[in-house]
């Protein structure tokens, strides 16, 4: 049985999208690539059907990741039920998500995987700011996809 996981953000165009292009090496490089499915998207439908921010995609591609497959999609309801795990990129999303939840399906931050993060860390937006914004997306991403890669071995073996 495959585990499923979705990382939501606003848009999904700059932060999710970056955290399912991590997250899906980061767990094939634990050995779980074909054990777990990775998703993404966004609590609004702004960009549905359109391609990852140029920017988070460079940022990628920088660092050896391919997101260019990315095309953005809108979280709703009735997704809950195909996710064992669904991952807010902040609070703002997070309560949204919460509030649509059946109790059954597991919520939370995705930093809150990142052992070295303070509770209630969230992945900062990059969208209005420069490259450095989507840098230090890409920095968080990594340190909280090795939480999260370890927590599903945890869950599925």
């Amino acid at each position: 049985m495959t585990y499923r996981v979705c990382l939501v953000c606003m848009g999904n165009i700059c932060r999710s999208p970056m955290a399912e292009t991590v997250l899906r090496k980061t767990l094939a490089g634990h050995g779980l690539g074909d054990r777990v499915a990775v998703d993404s998207a966004g609590t609004g439908g702004w960009h549905a059907g359109g391609p990852m921010d140029s920017r988070a995609l460079r940022t990628l591609a920088d660092h050896g990741y391919d997101g260019s497959d990315h095309r953005a999609r809108q979280f709703t309801a009735d997704w809950f039920d195909r996710y064992d795990l669904v991952l807010a990129m902040d609070r703002d999303n997070l309560r949204f998500l919460r509030r649509m939840a059946p109790g059954e399906v597991e919520v939370r931050l995705f930093r809150s995987f990142d052992p070295d993060a303070p509770e209630g860390a969230e992945v900062p937006d990059p969208y209005y700011g420069g490259p450095e914004g989507f840098e230090e997306v890409l920095r968080l991403v990594e340190a909280a996809s090795e939480g999260v890669a370890k927590h599903i071995a945890d869950e599925i073996d």
